[in-house]
């Protein structure tokens, strides 16, 4: 797979995930500590798809680097987020589950783009 494929395929699975992440939380009951939670929860889960949009559109390489990490960043965020929403929606566990799976996975794929660039590769 070419470097533009995986990176049309990180495109994709970013921007997929923050369509799932809004679909889970129009299923909360929103309520006074649900909607902080969600609204936490939407604004990083869509932020990854963002930035890493910003990212391919970098303007040097230190710019891209700077994007990955922030990308990196709100993966850990959202993971967390998804752990608080379970707190007020335990239904939607098996859902949550895979999208706590699904953050993990891109968590360590910019993991391994950001170590890549600092070696030097």
């Amino acid at each position: 797979m070419t470097n533009s494929e995986k990176s049309k395929e990180l495109e994709h699975r970013t921007t997929k995930f923050g369509e799932e992440i809004i679909k889970l939380c129009r299923t909360v009951k929103a309520d006074n500590v649900s909607s902080p939670i969600i609204n936490q929860l939407v604004r990083s889960g869509t932020s990854i798809g963002a930035n890493y949009m910003e990212a391919n559109n970098a303007s040097s390489r230190k710019d891209f680097t700077n994007k990955i990490f922030i990308c990196k960043k709100e993966s850990e965020e959202t993971k967390y987020w998804l752990k608080m929403l379970l707190s007020c929606n335990p239904a939607s566990r098996d859902l949550v589950d895979n999208l706590h799976n699904e953050c993990h996975q891109l968590t360590m794929m910019f993991q391994k783009i950001v170590s890549t660039i600092r070696n030097g590769k």
